[in-house]
């Protein structure tokens, strides 16, 4: 995330805060005095100031001040999860979910949108309580570094498969735990609302539900040393990851969904709860006994058809009925 912010730093929020907060007027004499400095400086690098420098003195809080990191990593982040909710779960829900399964018989009345007000009432939640783990990163206190060189090719590529072990693991036992009797219906029983969610329920958790399945993606910066394009990939491709799984894709039968945990695995923990609690791979699940395969028979879309043939939406071979024109 600091990676964000000092971009957003350059490019925006330097003259956003100067615009709003501006730096008192600089008496005549010292303005000169600091000018001259600034082109001894630049002439002895043989270059000039950048602009964002000059920029970030214009406002009291300048770019490391505490108040000003807090407020600007709580918009980055609030308005980099919308712009991503609102994008990838369009282009999900339109040209992935299958549309027939809002005819499942637990498919709730005007489900989406109550999926999507859940997901904005829980990401500020989530952003204010997340803030503290990016405010340490900028701050830098953990252990992301900037060269390649610093640890190898070998160490950086071995740190993304480090990476999603380490987090589904982690992932698995937090969600597995919250589905425990005495948690489960304070937390992790909103998100369990959508029997049979649609994409917009990527996001629809309890706040606290949300915040505690992100903290293993925290913690591995804190823990490990990653590379931080790196893990500004990682972190954003989980994002991506925790909106597939709930596209209700029940393609079953195939090689890798031995060792993935597939939109069908996860379509089928929203229908049955106690399985299938892992995140990226099965095989948490497969050692701890709580795996359930996503065979055929078990694909909710069976239960959607029998309500749309009742209907008259489709035919038995589950073919659209087109309605010809009344007279």
């Amino acid at each position: 995330m600091d990676l964000v912010l000092q971009y957003a730093d350059e490019y925006l929020l330097d003259r956003a805060y100067a615009y709003v907060l501006p730096h008192p007027p600089v008496p005549a004499l010292l303005a000169a005095e600091a000018k001259s400095n600034l082109t001894y400086s630049a002439l002895s690098a043989s270059t000039f100031a950048p602009e964002p420098l000059i920029a970030a003195t214009s406002s009291l809080l300048g770019r490391d001040s505490l108040v000003r990191q807090t407020t600007s990593l709580l918009a980055i982040a609030l308005v980099a999860a919308l712009i991503l909710y609102f994008s990838i779960c369009s282009l999900s829900y339109f040209f992935l979910f299958d549309r027939r399964l809002e005819h499942h018989p637990r498919f709730l009345p005007n489900q989406v949108r109550q999926e999507i007000v859940s997901s904005l009432i829980a990401a500020p939640a989530i952003d204010v309580l997340t803030v503290p783990w990016f405010l340490g990163e900028v701050r830098g206190y953990s252990q992301l570094y900037d060269n390649v060189a610093d640890k190898g090719w070998a160490y950086f590529a071995f740190s993304a498969v480090w990476f999603l072990v380490f987090t589904d693991f982690a992932i698995y036992w937090i969600h597995r735990l919250e589905h425990h009797p005495r948690i489960y219906k304070y937390i992790h029983k909103p998100h369990h609302k959508w029997i049979v969610p649609t994409p917009w329920a990527a996001l629809a958790f309890h706040p606290l539900d949300g915040y505690a399945q992100s903290l293993p993606y925290h913690i591995f910066a804190y823990l490990f040393p990653m590379h931080r394009m790196l893990y500004l990939g990682m972190f954003s491709f989980v994002q991506l990851w925790t909106i597939l799984i709930h596209d209700g894709d029940m393609i079953s039968g195939q090689f890798w969904e031995n060792y993935i945990n597939s939109p069908a695995h996860h379509t089928l923990h929203h229908l049955y709860f106690t399985c299938n609690y892992g995140q990226y791979f099965t095989w948490a699940d497969k050692y701890f006994d709580s795996h359930r395969d996503p065979v055929p028979e078990l694909d909710p879309l069976i239960e959607a058809l029998k309500v749309m043939r009742k209907k008259g939406l489709v035919d038995e071979a589950g073919n659209p009925i087109k309605k010809g024109k009344t007279e």
